[in-house]
């Protein structure tokens, strides 16, 4: 059958050694909203289809993934702007640069006209695929019209790059803008572990003293991966931290192990190194975000709750404690639970009283002792839907379950933070349900690695599982 004249687009000239034709699924647009300016100067495809599944989606109760479609939409209009349709459907200028120069295209294709032609072997139209396959089937009409091209489908659902490669398009990529790593054994830990004795691997050292404290001065390629408050150890007895690093030499501050073991929050003394580094960071008043990743059971939530009460309790550093996680279907069922939103909160915070049973289990009457730290704290339990748009002043700020959010998400979430505010971001990357998210791409190893150059936030892996010898051989072998 012949298609319509009005799917027959003229696109824009390509070299084949230099630019590509990217069709862009619905998922990558809720993964980024930003991403039509992801491509350098390739030309970007958007599907009609594609912008009907984002009107759909902007009005979802779920305020994430509509406020993302929301966003998505504003920035295509922004591109388009007033631009006449053939100029929509044959590419408009997308405004910006990049480091090798001005950005590509970006295109609407009305995939709504397609009609197999039978030369082109098109997905038929099943009701419930009918979406993704007129967004493979986009593709496909281009790789087959534009062949001195190359045209490839990016989409972050694996089953339909499955079923485009089956269809016979020739390329089909996942959305790794934002992967900032190539492996995930690559991530920051927060410290590094020298073999043998450090100092025999120090060319030279000066002594200073800044502020009352005494830093040890040795050239930058003694450490040559360090980042700020990053812990430096070896097999002796040496344990420092990177103070602050310039461009010849790296400040360290000499610590000891047994000072490190002997802090104490709210009654709670670490139970391997890689905790005691944590509480470090935790208790410094010049980093203002900690960052803590680790498998389940390693003592995250614990150490950063524990820390929470000696600082507001007992320090008398912030009026209030601010707790929210990531809850992937809780814009679905909070509005059904009944009460007020910390109560409606209160099924996926449970992990938070758990701990607190931890810290004051051994009390005589430990249900009002909960009650009182509870009221006395001000602990705030938060939806991460309802953080957006808020500033958070004088308020320690937990993050729990970070691992399922999109970089996108966390940054909107960092920025409330306000003036005299601490912020604890927690989370395993090995315990992810966000089925477009993988340790890789999510938002919390992208934070890892753009923070860890930052000299007031600090990052730390724990990696021992205190929780239970069974729940170390589930971490390890189930």
């Amino acid at each position: 059958m012949e298609a319509s004249a009005a799917v027959r687009l003229d696109m824009p000239a390509a070299n084949p050694a230099n630019k590509k034709i990217y069709v862009l699924d619905t998922n990558v647009l809720l993964h980024d909203p930003t991403a039509v300016a992801a491509f350098a100067e390739h030309h970007v495809v958007i599907p009609m289809t594609v912008l009907e599944e984002l009107d759909h989606i902007k009005d979802r109760r779920d305020k994430t993934v509509s406020r993302e479609a929301r966003i998505a939409i504003q920035m295509i209009d922004k591109v388009v702007g007033s631009s006449g349709p053939a100029e929509i459907q044959s590419g408009v200028d997308i405004p910006g640069s990049n480091l090798n120069g001005p950005l590509g295209t970006l295109a609407i294709y009305p995939d709504q006209l397609l009609q197999d032609e039978g030369e082109i072997p098109f997905l038929d139209a099943t009701q419930d695929q009918a979406n993704d396959n007129r967004i493979i089937n986009v593709a496909l009409r281009l790789q087959s019209e534009c062949a001195e091209s190359v045209v490839c489908l990016v989409t972050k659902d694996i089953n339909m790059r499955i079923k485009a490669k089956g269809s016979g398009l020739n390329n089909v990529e996942d959305y790794l803008h934002d992967r900032v790593l190539d492996d995930i054994d690559l991530l920051a830990t927060g410290y590094e572990h020298v073999e043998g004795d450090f100092w025999a691997t120090v060319s030279e050292v000066d002594t200073i003293r800044e502020d009352n404290v005494t830093l040890h001065r040795v050239p930058r390629e003694s450490l040559p991966a360090s980042y700020p408050n990053q812990f430096v150890y070896d097999d002796q007895d040496f344990l420092a931290y990177v103070k602050r690093l310039d461009d010849d030499y790296a400040y360290l501050r000499v610590d000891s192990r047994d000072n490190l073991l002997n802090q104490r929050f709210w009654g709670l003394a670490p139970r391997n190194l890689e905790q005691a580094m944590a509480m470090r960071l935790l208790d410094d008043d010049d980093i203002d975000m900690t960052v803590m990743t680790g498998p389940a059971g390693s003592g995250k939530t614990l150490l950063a709750l524990a820390y929470g009460l000696h600082a507001i309790l007992e320090q008398k550093k912030y009026s209030k404690l601010i707790v929210a996680r990531s809850t992937p279907p809780i814009a679905e069922d909070i509005g059904f639970l009944p009460g007020t939103e910390e109560e409606k909160m209160a099924p996926w915070l449970a992990a938070f009283d758990d701990n607190l049973e931890i810290l004051h289990g051994g009390d005589e009457c430990a249900g009002g002792s909960i009650d009182y730290v509870k009221e006395r704290a001000n602990i705030q339990f938060k939806s991460l839907n309802f953080m957006r748009g808020r500033s958070f002043n004088n308020a320690y700020i937990i993050i729990d379950e970070a691992q399922g959010l999109t970089q996108f998400q966390l940054k909107s979430i960092i920025s409330r933070v306000g003036a005299d505010s601490k912020i604890v971001v927690l989370g395993n990357l090995a315990q992810i349900d966000n089925k477009y998210i993988s340790p890789l791409t999510s938002g919390l190893t992208y934070l890892v690695e753009r923070v860890k150059a930052y000299p007031h936030a600090g990052i730390m892996f724990i990696n021992g599982i205190v929780r239970s010898r069974l729940a170390a051989f589930a971490e390890e072998n189930l």
